[in-house]
């Protein structure tokens, strides 16, 4: 029963978004049909997101590969799914209760704390808690103790990352019905903060002027368009028509290339389309919640949430994130650090993410030089932690999200100092 509860049930994002819409509808005494309408399209919007996000995955996978090929990088790659894989075999009754204990503690802090977040976001969820069960057992830590350490840990994370972000949230959102579920907090910091020191708020990444032969470029996905198809055809001119064979199918190389730069923003659109839905729904539920069994919390939900708010200023963060990535992969292994890959997955949406904040606190400067700072923190961060993972037989993978690679950083060295 349990293991049909967390992993038939709560590792599934739409079912547990959309029942938590559910409970919330009925706190709220809504009439059946609007119960049943409410919970369908909760459901609908977030799976419409999910649909733009696979279509986005694909093309990010095979832009990473491409891009590898091209420029001829070998390295360490920063894979969290790979880890929870490896995890699963050994960790995975541990790291499914750490997650289901993580989920009561946040409701505990949230009911009886004036910290009111409640997570939602759930591979962040799943990454967190693999990133307890993985350092804990490698520190030691067995059994009952470390499902409860690990559920302390990723229970409090998920209230306070949200509550650090939530004041730059209010400034991009104009509001205080959602908050940020998203374990990439600290590097949106790093961004908001340099941007804070060599932004111009006054400039945003929304009010670029262009000259009257270029207004189709307003539009945002007419100037996406434009950025990214010769993002995929450079990389793809330079791996050459030999290694592009696995993934043509006959196609032209090139026109390969150039259509899954057109799908990308088809991916784009299909995301903000189901973000729009989703939130339509999920915000008004959440009040039921809000009022009957947590009073006054906010969803914290995953950061394509805030994509609609300064779209632009995601693909400014996408891009300058890779560009400090690519020189932290070079700059690192100089100083003795492990050479750690460019991730697009982790580029486009952490990136994107924190060009929004970069933006809101400094504008364009802040989203594009905040970007190349946080593409340097992003890169520098697993490279830390490689030692750490080094002993569970992870030498060449590591996690992507700055805060579960903080507390596995953290955790890890607390327990070897305890040993």
């Amino acid at each position: 029963m349990l293991h049909f509860l967390v992993n038939d049930i709560l590792s599934q994002a739409p079912i547990l978004v959309s029942l938590i819409a559910c409970i919330g509808l009925i706190a709220l005494k809504k009439s059946i049909g609007q119960i049943v309408s409410g919970t369908m399209k909760t459901m609908l919007g977030f799976l419409v997101l999910l649909a733009g996000t696979q279509i986005i995955v694909g093309t990010l996978q095979f832009l990473g590969d491409v891009f590898q090929e091209a420029f001829a990088m070998r390295g360490i790659v920063t894979d969290v799914g790979a880890i929870a894989g490896i995890a699963q075999q050994t960790l995975g009754r541990e790291t499914a209760l750490i997650m289901v204990l993580a989920f009561a503690v946040n409701l505990l802090i949230a009911r009886f704390t004036p910290i009111k977040y409640i997570f939602l976001t759930g591979q962040g969820s799943l990454w967190m808690a693999t990133v307890c069960s993985v350092v804990g057992y490698m520190g030691g830590l067995r059994g009952l103790t470390l499902i409860i350490l690990g559920g302390v840990i990723a229970g409090s994370m998920a209230v306070l990352m949200p509550a650090i972000a939530q004041p730059f949230v209010r400034k991009i959102t104009g509001s205080n019905d959602i908050a940020l579920g998203h374990y990439c907090t600290l590097g949106y910091l790093v961004q908001a903060g340099t941007a804070k020191l060599v932004g111009n708020k006054e400039k945003s990444t929304e009010d670029i002027n262009l000259p009257k032969s270029l207004e189709f470029l307003q539009d945002t996905y007419l100037s996406m368009m434009v950025v990214m198809i010769p993002i995929y055809l450079i990389p793809t001119v330079f791996a050459g028509p030999a290694f592009m064979e696995t993934y043509t199918g006959g196609m032209h190389y090139l026109v390969f290339a150039f259509m899954q730069a057109i799908q990308f923003v088809v991916g784009v659109y299909v995301l903000l389309a189901g973000v729009r839905l989703f939130l339509g729904e999920i915000v008004p539920a959440f009040k039921g919640i809000a009022q009957r069994v947590v009073p006054n919390s906010v969803p914290a939900l995953d950061c394509p949430v805030l994509f609609p708010y300064a779209p632009n200023a995601v693909i400014v963060g996408f891009i300058f994130t890779t560009i400090g990535t690519v020189i932290g992969m070079l700059f690192f292994p100089v100083i003795g650090l492990a050479m750690i890959l460019p991730g697009m997955l982790t580029n486009f949406f952490a990136g994107g993410t924190a060009g929004i904040f970069g933006n809101a606190i400094g504008g364009f400067r802040g989203a594009a030089i905040g970007g190349i700072v946080h593409g340097l923190f992003i890169t520098l961060l697993p490279a830390l932690l490689i030692p750490v993972l080094g002993s569970f037989g992870l030498e060449n993978v590591t996690f992507s999200d700055s805060d579960v690679i903080t507390i596995g950083i953290l955790l890890g060295y607390v327990l070897e100092w305890f040993n």
